[in-house]
């Protein structure tokens, strides 16, 4: 392989950051990292401004370019990575958003939601898009923005206004506006997207209010989106995906029955099912992979909205711990049968419950507790969580997994992988790349470049840890059902 190097845009939901990529070497090499501001304007609320993103984002992108300007002649393409669901809405014509953009944890079309269940659309969403009416995804949000202001509606029915989840918005940016795309991995996360025909379907628009003039072309994952240009450098964008279907991809599950666990802010776990569309009965997702050669490939995913996040609101709410990495020490200072309980749902709660009224709880406690037992039940909330999504998906899929992928910044905690492997009885299986997310995108740029193939991906991956269980499987399974106890006392807590 001659000498190359690939750029990964990872948009998370509270940084941006742009890594680089050494393709003969197969390594990251270097990093550029930015937060941006959570805005909270109501309960259950969540905002972020598309301004900051893309400027974080492109400041993230303009550092690492002016670290390494050796390397611009070899720099062969781009690959995007997104927070998937969270929506954006802007005037063609300037560029300028109409309204924040509505995050993805964000709570407030929980009434519109009812209103499709009430008006007996549940099952016609469920069979085209794969989704259930949830405020999780981006069709809500969309109609929601285009209610806030009467002239909107208008506007956008007269194609002045753009839709676009977040790798749409960063595209059209970086090409200048000549691009207005996404990919069907982002796509089929808005409500709006038909998975059997792989295209939009006008019938969820019409359910939605959605004029179809503002929507993006739906292009393969691997494909031309454009080039950014920066001072004299020409860089094709060769591959949009959203996040946790990157991580996939990342952690090279390109067989069916294989699965990942991301831990990232929320916790996501996908089994890639092929061709093959397996329509979940135990509460989970259907969604699109990615596509590649014409092809869509599928996935089961359950989401937990709250998995890293909780341990930030140790740090930040609580203020019981000073960096994320402190949550290990002071969890390993108790031992598993401490009988304290943390529900993290502080935006509802995901796969397998979808309860968006569900609120946050601790349970168990007594004069004894400490925080260290709170840490410690935060943290083993990740792997509770993660633990009711595998059995739903197995059950599903008729598929025992024989271990776990696991990658995101929480699979750096040996305790809680431990502890996940316990839980699941099965073996967590961490990469020595935990960048999945990032590693996912620059991958499908490099294969769409033509620098590799599927099979060499596969062969490059090297494991660093193996967590195998150690807790038997009886004491496992009476840690589990204290955890369904107390799950089952947070359920449609706000709605009573």
């Amino acid at each position: 392989m001659t000498k190359s190097y690939l750029l990964a845009l990872d948009q998370g939901t509270t940084s941006s950051r742009t890594l680089l990529y050494d393709a003969e070497a197969h390594a990251i090499i270097d990093m550029a990292q930015r937060e941006f501001t959570q805005y909270f304007p109501a309960d259950g609320w969540v905002e972020h401004d598309p301004l900051e993103i893309y400027d974080a984002q492109f400041g993230t992108l303009e550092e690492l370019l002016s670290r390494h300007k050796d390397k611009w002649p070899y720099i062969t393409g781009i690959g995007i990575t997104n927070q998937r669901e969270t929506t954006v809405v802007w005037e063609k014509a300037t560029g300028m958003p109409v309204y924040h953009a509505i995050v993805w944890q964000d709570k407030r079309t929980a009434s519109i939601c009812e209103d499709l269940i009430a008006a007996g659309f549940s099952a016609s969403i469920k069979e085209k898009t794969g989704l259930i009416p949830d405020s999780y995804f981006s069709g809500t949000k969309l109609k929601w923005i285009l209610q806030h202001k009467p002239e909107l509606m208008e506007r956008a029915s007269k194609g002045e206004l753009l839709f676009g989840t977040i790798d749409t918005w960063l595209v059209w940016r970086l090409t200048k506006g000549k691009v207005h795309a996404t990919d069907p991995s982002n796509a089929s996360r808005t409500l709006l997207f038909n998975i059997n025909t792989g295209d939009w379907d006008h019938e969820l628009l019409d359910m939605l209010g959605v004029p179809a003039q503002m929507l993006p072309e739906v292009k393969q994952t691997t494909d031309d989106f454009g080039i950014f240009e920066y001072q004299g450098l020409g860089i094709p964008i060769r591959a949009v995906i959203g996040d946790q279907q990157a991580a996939l991809f990342g952690q090279a599950c390109f067989s069916e029955g294989m699965a990942k666990n991301t831990y990232g802010t929320g916790c996501f776990m996908l089994m890639q099912t092929g061709s093959t569309k397996v329509n979940s009965e135990k509460g989970l997702l259907t969604t699109v992979a990615w596509k590649l050669n014409n092809q869509l490939f599928y996935a089961l995913e359950g989401s937990v909205f709250v998995a890293g996040a909780a341990v930030q609101w140790l740090r930040d709410g609580l203020r019981v711990i000073d960096t994320a990495p402190d949550s290990e020490y002071f969890a390993g200072k108790v031992g598993e049968e401490h009988g304290v309980f943390v529900v993290p749902a502080f935006t509802g709660l995901g796969a397998p419950y979808w309860d968006m009224y569900a609120r946050g709880a601790i349970f168990g406690l007594t004069r004894d507790t400490g925080k260290v037992h709170i840490v410690r039940a935060t943290l083993e909330s990740l792997a509770y969580q993660s633990k009711d999504v595998l059995d739903a998906m197995e059950s599903d899929s008729g598929i025992k997994l024989k271990s776990l992928k696991v990658d995101g910044g929480a699979a750096a905690n040996d305790l809680l992988m431990q502890f996940q492997a316990d839980m699941l009885q099965t073996e967590v299986e961490r990469p020595k790349i935990i960048e999945s997310t990032a590693l996912g995108a620059i991958l499908l740029a490099g294969l769409h470049a033509e620098l590799w193939t599927l099979n060499d991906i596969s062969q490059w991956r090297e494991i660093d840890t193996t967590f195998r269980p150690k807790m038997e499987e009886a004491k496992a399974a009476r840690l589990y059902k204290g955890w369904q106890k107390a799950v089952k006392r947070t359920l449609n807590w706000a709605a009573e």
